[in-house]
C-alpha cells in the first residue's frame, strides 16, 4: 500500500465493547448506575461468592439482538455462555461469563469512508458478556478495586480484518458508536467508559500472509484510536525494517506521549480455558422475539442521513453532523417542521446552536429550543430582520424562555428596506472609494462583495443584503456614465 506506510499495507480489526442500557447487571439484580459510591451496587453474584447463581436479564439480551439486527447480523437461535479464566483483581471470580464458541449472532457489517470511496467492513461475530470491575491507581499509594462495574452487561463486536487505514477505523467506530445511540442500545458516553474498543494492528507487504498481530487495549476515543492505530503501525514498520521481528502482545495507549505500551504478552484462546457456563441454560431465541425486535428498530443513522439530504437537501457534510446524535437529529427535524427551511436551520444550528450544546452520553442540553431556532429563521427569511440580526437576537435569546419576535421588537432589530436611504449611503460609498470604483469597472467584479459590506457595515448590519447588492452595482454603473 502506497502512501503514509510505504509499501506497507496496514491491517487492522477493532473489537468494540458497547455497555448495554439495562437498570440492573447482566446476572444479578445490582444497579448498573455510574459514578455512585465504591463498592455500592455488589452482591454475592457479581463478588463471585461461593453458591450464588447467575440469572440472565432479558433485556439486554432484547438489545443485543437489535444490535446485532441494526447491522445486518444473523441472530442465531441458540447460544452458549462460557466462563472465560484469567486473574486480575478486577475480575472477582477469577473468570468472566462470556459467549465463546456459539455466540448469539454472527457475520453483518457496516460501510466505511474510503480513499477509494466507500467499502465494507465485515463483522465476524457480536456476543454477550458482562463487564469487568475498574482497577483504582494512586490513591494515597496504593491501588484499589471498585466492583460496582462488574457484571454490567455489554456486548463485544468483533471486526474482521478489513480496515485498512487509521481514518477508516476511525468512521468505523463513530458509525457504530451512532447506531448504538439510536436505537438505544448503548448511551455512548465514552468518558464513561461505556464505549471503547480494542485494536489489533499488524503490517505486511502487499500480497503476503497477514503479519503478527498486535492489540492496543481500552481506547476510548475516537481521536485516539486513529493516533494509536497510526503510531503501532509506524512503530512496527520500524522493528521490521530493523529486522526486528513483532511479537504478539497487549499494549496500552499513552494519548500524552501519544505512544503504545507493553502491558503484557498476548495469551492465546486456550490459555483462557474456556468452558460452558455451567449454571446458565443455553440462551434461547425464537424467531417471533426476533422479528418482534427488527420491527422495533427505529430508523437508522445512514438511513437518517439520506433522508435529510433528500427531504431537506442538505449537503453530505451536514446530513452527517445533524445525525450524529440522537437529540441534534430531534432538534433539527422539529425546527425544521416548524419553518420550513431546512437548509436554513441546519446552517444556523451549526453556527449558532452547537456553541453552546453539550452532550453527555444519550443526553442534550441546548441553549434554546427548535421553537425558537425555527423563528429566528423565519424572521431572517421573511426579511423582518438581517441575518447580522439574528446572530444578535441568539445572543439575547440564549438561556431564555422568550419568543424571538417579542424580543426583536423589544431590541428594536429589524431590517432596513427603505431604498431611498440605502440608495444614498450606496451613492455615498462608491464617491468615498474611488480606486476601488474603478477596479470594478475595469472588470474586477469581485470588488462588488467589498462595497456590499461596507453598506453593510454602514447599517449596523440592518440592510437588506439583497437590496443592499442591487443599489450597489446601481451605483457603480450611473458613476461609469452607463
Amino acid at each position: 500500500m502506497s502512501g503514509a506506510y510505504g509499501d506497507w499495507e496496514p491491517v487492522i480489526g477493532l473489537e468494540v465493547h458497547a455497555q448495554l442500557r439495562t437498570r440492573t447487571k447482566a446476572f444479578c439484580g445490582c444497579a448498573t448506575s455510574f459514578g455512585d459510591p465504591p463498592n455500592t451496587h455488589v452482591c454475592p453474584a457479581c463478588l463471585g461468592l461461593p453458591g450464588a447463581l447467575p440469572v440472565l436479564n432479558r433485556q439486554a439480551v432484547a438489545l443485543a439482538i437489535s444490535a446485532a439486527l441494526s447491522l445486518g447480523c444473523k441472530v442465531h437461535n441458540t447460544s452458549v455462555f462460557s466462563r472465560k479464566h484469567y486473574f486480575y483483581p478486577d475480575l472477582p471470580k477469577g473468570y468472566q461469563l462470556t459467549q465463546f464458541d456459539r455466540p448469539l449472532a454472527t457475520g453483518g457489517g457496516l460501510e466505511v469512508e474510503a480513499l477509494e470511496g466507500r467499502r465494507w467492513i465485515r463483522l465476524t461475530r457480536i456476543h454477550m458478556e458482562e463487564d469487568a470491575g475498574k482497577n483504582l491507581h494512586g490513591l494515597g499509594g496504593l491501588s484499589l478495586v471498585d466492583l460496582n462495574r462488574a457484571g454490567t452487561p455489554l456486548i463485544e463486536l468483533v471486526s474482521e480484518p478489513d480496515l485498512r487505514t487509521p481514518a477508516e477505523a476511525r468512521d468505523y467506530l463513530e458509525k457504530l458508536h451512532a447506531i448504538g445511540m439510536f436505537i438505544g442500545a448503548n448511551d455512548g458516553n465514552l468518558e464513561q467508559g461505556s464505549f471503547r474498543c480494542d485494536a489489533n494492528v499488524s503490517v505486511r507487504r502487499s500480497g503476503e500472509p497477514l503479519g503478527v498481530r498486535v492489540e492496543l487495549k481500552n481506547i476510548n476515543s475516537f481521536r485516539f484510536v486513529e493516533d494509536a492505530i497510526d503510531g503501532e503501525l509506524r512503530r512496527q514498520i520500524r522493528m521490521l525494517e530493523r529486522g526486528e521481528t513483532i511479537r504478539r502482545q497487549t499494549r496500552g495507549y499513552n494519548a500524552e506521549k501519544r505512544e503504545s505500551y507493553l502491558l503484557r504478552d498476548k495469551e492465546g484462546e486456550d490459555e483462557y480455558r474456556y468452558f460452558p457456563e455451567p449454571d446458565l441454560p443455553v440462551l434461547a431465541v425464537d424467531e417471533a422475539w426476533i422479528a418482534e425486535r427488527a420491527a422495533a428498530l427505529p430508523e437508522l443513522p445512514e438511513a437518517k442521513r439520506a433522508r435529510f439530504r433528500l427531504q431537506f437537501g442538505l449537503a453530505e457534510g451536514a446530513a452527517r453532523v445533524l445525525t450524529s446524535h440522537p437529540r441534534v437529529a430531534e432538534f433539527f427535524e422539529e425546527a425544521s417542521a416548524l419553518c420550513g427551511h431546512g437548509v436554513k436551520v441546519a446552517n444556523f444550528i451549526q453556527t449558532e446552536v452547537f456553541r453552546g450544546t453539550v452532550t453527555t452520553g444519550l443526553d442534550a442540553v441546548f441553549p434554546v429550543s427548535p421553537s425558537q431556532v425555527a423563528e429566528v429563521v423565519e424572521l431572517v427569511e421573511s426579511g423582518a430582520i438581517s441575518g447580522k440580526q439574528a446572530k444578535q437576537l441568539y445572543a439575547e435569546l440564549v438561556g431564555r424562555e422568550v419568543s424571538p419576535r417579542m424580543l426583536a421588537q423589544t431590541l428594536g432589530l429589524k431590517m432596513l428596506a427603505d431604498e431611498a436611504t440605502l440608495d444614498s449611503m450606496a451613492t455615498a460609498l462608491v464617491a468615498a472609494n474611488p480606486k476601488q470604483a474603478e477596479q470594478y469597472r475595469s472588470g474586477k467584479t469581485g470588488i462588488l462583495g467589498f462595497f456590499v459590506g461596507q453598506l453593510m457595515k454602514a447599517s449596523g448590519g440592518s440592510a437588506d443584503p439583497k437590496l443592499a447588492s442591487e443599489l450597489v452595482e446601481r451605483a457603480l454603473a450611473t458613476k461609469s456614465g452607463v
